[in-house]
């Protein structure tokens, strides 16, 4: 993906020097919760108790240890680093572009601009304090979209999805996330699980995770027509690190079985069927597929 001499966005918060202990821990729908799931399942936990995360909300967990710090001050920033950066920043702006636009022209709303903040180990936010091994995350209560570069690193090495376009796919998942947020999706899925048995609970989480995956798809469709700057191979990028991180993939690599009732987030088939989708289609009024189709054919 091409960033050189583009704009980059001014919604970034650099807490990268502010790393502070915790002891509450939460997501916001974040792709590193499949991680985490994975590490429940196999130490005999509830992975039910994830499912409130999607929606923001705290749940406990163990006290932490890392350096406490203020705002502001970088700490041993590397050029890599750096480079990730102004990487993410010109992905924010991209999402910026297109959803001011879709929001004015096709959703017929004011698109509110999330925060993005970079930290390292632990932030603060307003879902609480969490840990960089949860992966990128959303946070509703603020609009604010946090992540650790390290994750990039997990993402190339530990699942086999390397690639800017890879990173950008994330970025782009987690704001969209925040379109769920604006529209209203996240708190009807939040409702219907709490009237929900586990199983349907789950259900839909990989309804409204499938859903933030359509939307980085019709992101990246939006950016490609407007500005022409993906190179050879990006989408392919991006579909890899869908697959790579679908439920039943984390879950043959963690127990050697998969277990559908537990899915979250949704397999790498159609976590990679709806980012196509999006990118194919750019239509953000096909939204409500993913809530119309019966379960069996998402």
């Amino acid at each position: 993906m091409q960033t050189e001499g583009r704009r980059e966005s001014d919604n970034v918060e650099d807490r990268r020097g502010a790393a502070r202990p915790g002891r509450k821990a939460i997501v916001g729908g974040g792709l590193g919760v499949v991680i985490i799931a994975v590490i429940v399942m196999l130490t005999g936990g509830d992975v039910s108790q994830l499912l409130a995360l999607l929606g923001g909300q705290i749940v406990e967990g163990g006290a932490s240890s890392g350096q406490a710090g203020g705002d502001g001050a970088l700490v041993d920033a590397s050029p890599e680093e750096e480079a990730m950066a102004h990487f993410s920043r010109v992905v924010l702006a991209d999402t910026e572009d297109v959803w001011n636009q879709l929001f004015r022209e096709a959703i017929r709303r004011k698109y509110q601009e999330p925060t993005m903040v970079f930290f390292r180990d632990y932030v603060d936010s307003a879902c609480g304090s969490q840990s960089s091994q949860v992966g990128p995350f959303y946070c509703p209560s603020d609009s604010k979209v946090y992540i650790d570069f390290a994750f990039f690193d997990e993402l190339a090495t530990r699942h086999g999805a390397a690639g800017d376009f890879a990173q950008a796919y994330v970025i782009a998942h987690e704001v969209g996330h925040h379109v769920q947020n604006l529209l209203g999706y996240s708190d009807r899925v939040n409702q219907a699980r709490q009237r929900s048995s586990k199983t349907e609970a789950n259900r839909q989480s990989v309804r409204l995770e499938l859903q933030a995956d359509f939307l980085a798809g019709v992101w990246a469709h939006h950016t490609q027509e407007q500005k022409k700057v993906l190179d050879p191979g990006d989408l392919e990028e991006a579909l890899n690190a869908a697959g790579q991180i679908g439920d039943d993939t984390l879950q043959k690599k963690a127990r050697g079985r998969v277990a559908p009732d537990l899915f979250t987030h949704g397999t790498a088939k159609q976590r990679i069927r709806w980012f196509k989708r999006g990118f194919d289609t750019g239509d953000v009024r096909l939204l409500d597929e993913l809530f119309d189709l019966p379960y069996e054919q998402l």
